[in-house]
């Protein structure tokens, strides 16, 4: 049985973020493994968990609303990384390709929360597909 969450964009496209801040905080220096590196993380992980938690629930009201969890997460991790390039410990290359990843995600969570709000969606199936906003 495949799972509601693994057939959303947005999910996919916040594990690919996920594993791209990992590998890009495996170079930061030791002494920001316990602080910021943790943080951000903890922020990244937040992101993918809250849409699959969201896309389990009934109703889309809950589901919108662990989207928004998402997206604050979503700028919680932009305001970190904006800390890691500020100290220096992400160069500006990798900053934006994680800003454009960080963007897209928001567009796409955007989208799927204004297609939850539509008058067409009132209750959601144990299977909701096709979630995933028209582009």
């Amino acid at each position: 049985m495949e799972k509601p969450h693994k057939k959303l964009d947005a999910w996919k496209e916040a594990i690919a973020l996920t594993i791209s801040i990992y590998r890009v905080t495996d170079t930061f220096p030791k002494e920001h493994r316990f602080t910021l590196t943790d943080q951000i993380h903890r922020a990244a992980l937040s992101i993918a968990s809250n849409i699959a938690e969201g896309a389990a629930r009934q109703t889309k009201k809950e589901f919108a609303n662990f989207l928004h969890i998402a997206q604050a997460s979503l700028s919680e991790l932009d305001t970190q990384l904006e800390i890691a390039k500020q100290l220096t410990l992400l160069p500006e290359t990798q900053w934006k390709t994680l800003d454009q990843q960080m963007n897209h995600i928001d567009k796409l969570l955007s989208g799927l929360i204004k297609y939850l709000r539509s008058e067409n969606t009132k209750r959601l199936s144990p299977n909701p597909s096709p979630l995933t906003p028209h582009r």
